[in-house]
């Protein structure tokens, strides 16, 4: 039988989006129920989905919807205090081991959030500006890849606080993007290779 590779990797390809269905705080956490977009026994309790690019594992689940809980520190980290009922998010299920890495390596680790700032209708394709809370020129290149909200994106330009990509009609289409506006905050991923070597090249500088 094929399994899942649970907690480990996503690409940043979304499958699908689901909608908040209720929310319940539980202590310093959050439940966070969702409609269940998916087939009978296409997912599993214990089993990882990256929700908007976080790594949450379900709870609980049935016919009609499933439960995550997201602890008090992915709360501070992310954009989950931000989402309302109704909301879409987009999900992707953990690779399986035969299947080709389509988008980058993608933990559903958020490392930080940013900002919209600029959207613009470019007749076929749209570009997204945004800005970060933190800098950022440390650990993104142009023509990079990064995770939006979970989507594997490519960075056109960037500086150290902001950076922006271009989205083609399949991606708004099929992912949550069509529905954000200027002001909405995002999650970042940044590509955990950047990580590795900036954290590799802090540690040489400090030995010199």
């Amino acid at each position: 039988m094929k399994k899942i590779i649970n907690h480990y990797m996503f690409t940043g390809i979304v499958e699908c989006i689901a909608k908040v269905h209720q929310f319940n705080r539980e202590k310093n956490n959050l439940r966070i129920t969702f409609n269940n977009p998916f087939l009978n026994n296409a997912i599993q309790i214990n089993q990882s989905i990256c929700h908007n690019g976080i790594c949450l594992s379900i709870m609980d689940i049935n016919k009609k919807t499933y439960s995550v809980i997201a602890s008090e520190e992915t709360l501070l980290c992310t954009n989950l205090n931000f989402l309302k009922i109704q909301d879409e998010v987009n999900l992707e299920r953990g690779i399986m081991l035969h299947k080709r890495l389509n988008g980058h390596i993608v933990q559903g680790h958020v490392d930080t959030t940013a900002t919209i700032i600029k959207i613009e209708n470019r007749n076929g394709s749209w570009l997204f500006f945004f800005k970060s809370k933190n800098r950022l020129d440390h650990l993104v290149v142009e023509k990079g890849s990064i995770a939006i909200n979970g989507i594997s994106l490519t960075i056109i330009r960037c500086d150290q606080y902001t950076f922006h990509v271009s989205i083609l009609p399949y991606t708004y289409e099929k992912t949550n993007l069509h529905m954000m506006k200027i002001g909405d905050i995002v999650n970042v991923e940044f590509d955990i290779l950047a990580k590795y070597i900036n954290k590799s090249i802090q540690k040489y500088c400090k030995n010199i």
